[in-house]
């Protein structure tokens, strides 16, 4: 990818068929480089025997690099292709928060199966504040408790989840009329999976929190008659 990118010669080949398309899509819209390689070290922060790899985040902000490559750079790689009505340097802060806050949301949601594959993404001094520890998760996850340390925690967790959620919701009004539907539908999709956490009492550790299929439905179709009709303006 640095290669192609730098303008190395591309062959004929599957791959470098793929290379191309993206080298043509980062040109045409004027896609910073250093979005794809924050993407990649992120990725290598995920791999086992990577010196970059990291299994837990003691700290908000260390774990905020990783969303950054992992997250907040997909919105700001798709800023500009889905196009603003404001300059993109204003819109870029509200469509990086959005990236975050799904990121969150992910973590939050994703609790019990990270700790099947040894993985505490969420920051361990923010649970530590409320008096949980790698063990407390263990023994619910393997008894399928819910703790009131856990469940106050998580709660705390989601409150900082929703609060990046109102940071990037005055993005989607400075997106193209027409992708704004799709891209509000989203937010507010993945925003309900807080919701579902609360209302299965905080048992991330031994049941997956969704969104039911009718709450999907219900949600989604105004979005889709709106984007309609900005379709047809």
């Amino acid at each position: 990818v640095r290669d192609a990118l730098a303008g190395k010669p591309l062959s004929d080949s599957v791959s470098d068929q793929v290379l191309s398309a993206l080298c043509d899509t980062v040109a045409r819209y004027d896609i910073p480089h250093d979005y794809f390689f924050a993407f990649m070290h992120s990725m290598r922060m995920d791999i086992p025997g990577s010196p970059m790899f990291v299994s837990r985040y003691r700290t908000m902000e260390q774990l905020r690099e990783y969303m950054y490559g992992s997250a907040a750079v997909i919105g700001l790689q798709m800023l500009p292709i889905l196009g603003t009505v404001v300059e993109r340097s204003e819109a870029e802060p509200p469509a990086a928060a959005l990236g975050e806050a799904f990121q969150l949301t992910n973590f939050i949601r994703d609790m019990g199966e990270d700790l099947d594959r040894d993985r505490i993404y969420l920051p361990t001094d923010e649970l530590a504040a409320f008096g949980v520890d790698e063990e407390l998760l263990r023994w619910c996850r393997t008894t399928g408790n819910v703790d009131a340390r856990v469940t106050h925690a998580l709660a705390h967790l989601i409150a900082v989840t929703r609060s990046i959620y109102r940071t990037s919701d005055a993005g989607i009004e400075m997106l193209d009329p027409r992708v704004r539907p799709s891209m509000r539908t989203a937010s507010i999709l993945y925003g309900r999976i807080l919701a579902e956490v609360e209302s299965q009492g905080y048992r991330v550790l031994s049941q997956r929190a969704t969104v039911p299929q009718w709450t999907r439905a219900r949600i989604a179709l105004p979005q889709f008659a709106g984007w309609k009709r900005a379709t047809i303006r």
